[in-house]
């Protein structure tokens, strides 16, 4: 799902945006072939760039204006010198509009998709369905799909690879899998949400002439994770400050045998700006924790009142709960404390775990509350506090988030590779950079740390769950393949190191 030739601010619009937005430039005037031709030059190019070998094109196309660019695409790869077969999933004679057009200026034969046949050396072209697909592919078509599945070779892809929801980003009964997807104006979600964008390969956006002015005015409040989106809420050090103007960020350990996921998260910490770390232990942690402790520093917390105590000193303005910490009673006690007195929390793992019985408890807190609260749960955690949304196949994992963020009153961090960020607000983010070595024991727990040192740096909750799922995708990038969670914190960029 790597994505290429993007640059700076990236929203990502739902087909049904994405039609408003074809819809209101052609309203505007320009001329809806002129797009189609230049659409369908970018994917004749894409494939002269990376296929400029191959023995020849097999054009698959479908109905509507995606089969229209096919058409245009296929007439530019046989103008190139570039042998060409077209396929049609319906009567050609069916096509209206611009595809009509795109169609009538197809100077070669149009064969029946029941008769598509290749060679080994040949490159697909997919023109079959674009990213508004919403119902399962069956008959003919899926037959076809299978076909080209099993032949292994390459396919470049016009907006999304068949078959994938450009919502959802779910299969719909079969799907191609591209090597290069080259799509239009802006991204869909289906190019970065999983399994859809595991079938993308490279997504090449490419600007058609839609001016931007009808793109931002379709905007659903949902984007590619860039800096451009945080950069000015980055936290940087200034040459009269101290450690505690910097904030001062608490982990909380578990016991004496779970003491490595709080570690973790508090080296990331201090590695992302907090001022100051501490390691908060219960009195059976405390040995186990200072033998590997230095920059960090060690308190002993093991009750109610202990936490009490710790929260009278206002310095002390960020929390990070879960990590190792043990599921129950002392863990959901901890929680409301802390977003009692207004301190900001990320709540992870088994902090997240612990309110599974009751989790409108936890969302009357944060109600109550005035400080920022990010959970940041996996599939598995995600399905324990908000069962229904998990279970509800119609939402896409932005629509899942979204709406969990607005029932917890919670910054919504859902991990996986294709993490989602949400705010209550609605605004949301997708994040597109972590490699797939990152998925490791520990790694969670890195990103929990590196997002309460943004927190206790005073950075919003959704910019500091942003910057840190990103910063944590760059630690993972630089530490490289094979990497474990220990490599993570001496991998992370500075904050600023996004600066121009």
């Amino acid at each position: 799902m790597a994505a290429s030739d993007e640059g700076g601010y990236q929203p990502i619009l739902t087909p049904r945006a994405m039609g408003a937005v074809d819809s209101a430039a052609i309203r505007s005037g320009i001329d809806g072939y002129r797009l189609m031709l230049i659409a369908g030059a970018a994917i004749s190019a894409c494939v002269l760039e990376h296929y400029a070998e191959a023995a020849g094109a097999v054009v698959l196309c479908g109905p509507g204006n995606n089969g229209g660019d096919g058409y245009v695409a296929a007439r530019n790869l046989l103008d190139a010198g570039m042998p060409v077969r077209l396929y049609s999933s319906v009567d050609p004679e069916q096509l209206k509009g611009d595809a009509a057009k795109a169609r009538d200026d197809w100077p070669g034969n149009i064969h029946a998709l029941a008769d598509l046949d290749w060679r080994d050396d040949e490159v697909i072209v997919d023109a079959l369905f674009g990213a508004g697909l919403d119902r399962p592919i069956d008959g003919q078509v899926a037959e076809a799909i299978m076909a080209v599945v099993s032949s292994e070779l390459p396919v470049v892809s016009a907006d999304l690879p068949s078959g994938i929801s450009g919502r959802t980003g779910q299969v719909q009964g079969v799907a191609l899998s591209a090597d290069h997807t080259v799509t239009f104006a802006a991204y869909k979600p289906g190019h970065f949400l999983m399994p859809g964008g595991s079938h993308c390969g490279t997504v090449h956006l490419v600007d058609i002439g839609i001016p931007q002015r009808e793109i931002d005015a379709e905007e659903e409040g949902l984007w590619l994770n860039t800096p451009e989106i945080w950069d000015h809420e980055l936290p940087v050090p200034d040459v009269s400050g101290h450690k505690y103007g910097r904030g001062h960020l608490c982990v909380f350990s578990g016991g004496f045998a779970q003491t490595g996921a709080a570690r973790l998260a508090a080296r990331c910490g201090l590695r992302a700006g907090a001022g100051l770390v501490t390691v908060l232990a219960p009195s059976s942690a405390i040995a186990a924790n200072a033998t590997h402790l230095t920059a960090i520093m060690l308190r002993g917390i093991d009750n109610d009142e202990d936490l009490g105590t710790l929260l009278q000193d206002q310095r002390l303005n960020g929390f990070v709960l879960g990590p190792g910490f043990g599921v129950g009673d002392r863990a959901r006690a901890f929680a409301r404390a802390i977003v009692e007195a207004d301190r900001a929390l990320v709540l992870d793992a088994d902090g997240i775990t612990s309110f599974r019985d009751d989790p409108k408890e936890l969302f009357s807190v944060i109600a109550d509350g005035s400080a920022p609260v990010v959970l940041t749960p996996h599939d598995g955690e995600f399905s324990r506090l908000f069962p229904d949304l998990a279970a509800n196949a119609s939402l896409s994992k932005v629509d899942r988030a979204r709406e969990a963020a607005d029932r917890s009153g919670a910054v919504v961090l859902f991990k996986g590779a294709d993490t989602v960020v949400a705010a209550p607000d609605g605004r949301a983010v997708i994040n597109d950079n972590a490699p797939p070595w990152l998925a490791t024991a520990g790694s969670g727990d890195c990103l929990a740390g590196i997002i309460g040192a943004l927190l206790v740096q005073h950075v919003p909750a959704f910019e500091a769950a942003a910057i840190g799922a990103y910063m944590h995708g760059e630690a993972g990038e630089r530490a490289g393949e094979g990497l474990t969670a220990d490599d993570l914190p001496d991998s992370i960029p500075a904050p600023t190191g996004y600066l121009d």
